[in-house]
């Protein structure tokens, strides 16, 4: 059974590879199908691979740039993962906070992605109205161990509904890191922030971290 820092680990790289479509995502797919497809096919399709599983970062970048960032409103994320220093960043800093959080966050996959197994995803009843643009998607992951709650928040483009959220175990990942980045840009400012992400990001990533 494993544990409950390996499982939060395990999750947060589900969580982001549940948005690499296999198909077209359609513009009127509602929010919950769209988790359930992505999910199910995402799982299929690490459990086949080796390389994303032993954390190839070539393969795991190429795939982020090709299928996960077009089902992901990344800018929303990164800003609101910086918080309100994020408006007084240059475009060119913004940019640069886009392009190293993502890199940052691929590293935790490229760790976390050789303990997906045999987990399954059930996508819970979705709860929205006539004419709902912003959606809770909860979902319960089952394997090895208790269930473990991961919750989606999705928003709806002109283009379908995209990421911009998500939850394990009652921890939401853009409050965790806004938390973490507040004190690096109280001491060193947005360019202190890029440089601490810079670094971290090219730190070996090592599976269950």
């Amino acid at each position: 059974m494993i544990n409950r820092r390996t499982s939060v680990q395990s999750l947060v790289a589900l969580a982001a590879a549940a948005c690499i479509p296999l198909a077209v995502q359609a513009a009127d797919e509602a929010p919950d199908a769209l988790i359930k497809r992505l999910s199910t096919d995402v799982l299929e399709t690490i459990k086949a691979d080796p390389a994303l599983r032993s954390g190839d970062m070539a393969k795991i970048t190429a795939l982020v740039d090709q299928v996960v960032l077009p089902n992901v409103n990344f800018r929303r994320m990164t800003s609101a993962a910086v918080g309100p220093k994020w408006r007084q960043a240059t475009p060119a800093q913004q940019e640069r906070l886009q392009t190293e959080f993502k890199k940052l966050l691929m590293r935790t996959y490229a760790g976390a992605l050789a303990q997906v197994t045999d987990q399954t995803v059930v996508v819970k009843p979705l709860r929205m109205a006539a004419g709902d643009t912003d959606v809770l998607v909860r979902t319960e992951v089952r394997g090895k161990g208790e269930p473990v709650a991961l919750d989606f928040r999705l928003e709806k483009k002109p283009e379908g509904w995209k990421v911009y959220n998500f939850n394990v175990l009652g921890v939401w990942l853009v409050e965790t890191y806004r938390t973490q980045f507040a004190e690096e840009l109280n001491k060193n400012g947005v360019d202190g922030l890029i440089n601490t992400l810079a670094s971290r990001s090219t730190m070996p990533a090592k599976a269950g971290q």
